[in-house]
């Protein structure tokens, strides 16, 4: 790995790092209702496809920082399922 590379590494860090005090949050709330599924979906989406051209890029500060991106933003994703999914068994008679 190069000089350059730590820099990506400390950059991805970072970024994904301002992802952990939300999934704390949510993780305590167990609410996700500020969320929208579409941006979460799109997030999972997108960092999915960071990964796999990190890989076939070999490019480590890119798919491990989004890695966990993905991971992270999955947990907001799955709390905020539970609670779409327990929103509509209260609506149906």
């Amino acid at each position: 790995m190069d000089g350059i590379e730590y820099i990506g590494l400390v950059a991805s860090s970072l970024a994904t790092l301002a992802y952990l005090p939300q999934v704390v949050k949510t993780w305590r709330t167990r609410r996700a209702n500020d969320f929208s599924l579409s941006t979460l979906l799109m997030i999972e989406a997108g960092t999915a496809l960071w990964i796999f051209y990190g890989v076939l890029r070999g490019a480590p500060a890119i798919w491990l920082g989004n890695g966990v991106t993905f991971a992270l933003a999955g947990l907001i994703l799955s709390i905020k399922m539970e609670n779409v999914l327990s929103c509509n068994k209260r609506t149906q008679p």
